[in-house]
């Protein structure tokens, strides 16, 4: 991922006297007392007004409450809680004066692992949200068709999804999830990866011609870091613009070693040093990487779709594009 420049980053300085923050908060993913303790001890430090509390629930997982947090005023909105928590949050915040701070809570944390934040330490982050910068990054905004023909508009801050692994969050079991984390997947995987259905669909990048194909899986990506350091879109980055789009056609057990080979050591080890890069393979015919800023999409069946993690039903069609510099985010200072 490339270095945020002086363009993109503005500092918060001057907000500092009169910010306001929100905390929206999953309950079941924090501890609610732990971070109250923390944020009292740095609104105070930082001069802040007295910080707003809105607690998610499962029929709201975050839009209501962030909602809610904007019309009382809020600067800045911390989202604590899982990916589906930030991307909520997000939904709402972007477009907005306001400013998203992440508390990451979840299994994945996708969005701060791109965003190189730390995780798994509360007082870094609470800090950074009252006296960090302001980073400007790109949100993906979707319109998903679905067999009923309506359609759900949606955003997305790091993936969205068809195939392999829209599947494999279908077949997951949340309760395992909760108690073991990303360990809950691997039982999932192999049962989508036994899946023999392929995606057959028309897509037109950027306006351009229709080209049809069939496909494993299609990962339309505005990052492209996954847990566990997998780089899956090498050239996707956050503040660009456009999407880095992967589709997956693998033609047996060859190519899935193909594919890993590609993902796991070319992407993750080869491609991160010079001489590494100069000892990488041509591109493999089961990987399939296109790059734009908006991607329109007609598939032949309803297939499973996922935004950052979370499934989202069955789509017959969906139109993607990045809304560059759409969404303002805090992280430390440089």
């Amino acid at each position: 991922m490339s270095s945020p420049t002086d363009a993109e980053i503005t500092t918060s300085t001057s907000d500092a006297d009169t910010g306001v923050a929100a905390v929206v908060y999953n309950p079941i993913k924090v501890d609610l007392d732990a971070i109250k303790s923390v944020v009292a001890t740095a609104e105070a430090a930082a001069g802040w007004g007295e910080t707003l509390w809105f607690e998610t629930t499962k029929e709201d997982p975050g839009q209501g409450a962030a909602q809610a947090a904007l019309d009382a005023g809020a600067t800045v909105v911390i989202a604590a809680g899982g990916d589906g928590t930030v991307r909520a949050v997000a939904e709402v915040v972007h477009g907005s004066d306001a400013t998203l701070a992440l508390l990451p809570s979840g299994t994945g944390n996708l969005l701060a692992r791109n965003l190189n934040l730390t995780l798994d330490n509360l007082e870094h982050s609470i800090d950074v949200a009252f006296t960090g910068t302001d980073r400007h990054v790109d949100i993906g905004r979707i319109e998903i068709r679905h067999e009923d023909n309506s359609v759900g508009k949606h955003a997305f801050l790091v993936m969205a999804g068809l195939g392999l692994d829209a599947k494999m969050l279908a077949s997951t079991n949340d309760e395992l999830k909760a108690r073991i984390g990303w360990l809950a997947y691997v039982g999932a995987i192999f049962t989508a990866l036994r899946d023999k259905n392929q995606l057959r669909m028309k897509y037109s990048l950027d306006g351009g011609s229709v080209q049809s194909v069939r496909a494993h899986t299609m990962i339309v990506g505005n990052t492209g870091l996954l847990t566990a350091n997998v780089l899956l879109l090498p050239e996707a980055v956050i503040d660009d613009g456009q999407f880095e789009i992967v589709m997956l056609r693998p033609e047996g057990f060859l190519s899935w070693v193909q594919i890993l080979v590609k993902v796991l050591w070319e992407n993750g080890v080869l491609r991160r040093t010079p001489l590494g890069r100069r000892m990488m393979s041509k591109e493999v015919d089961a990987l399939n990487y296109v790059k734009g800023r908006q991607i329109t999409v007609k598939l032949n069946h309803p297939e499973e779709i996922e935004l950052d993690g979370d499934g989202f039903g069955t789509a017959t069609a969906f139109k993607a594009e990045v809304h560059a510099g759409g969404l303002r985010v805090r992280v430390p200072q440089a």
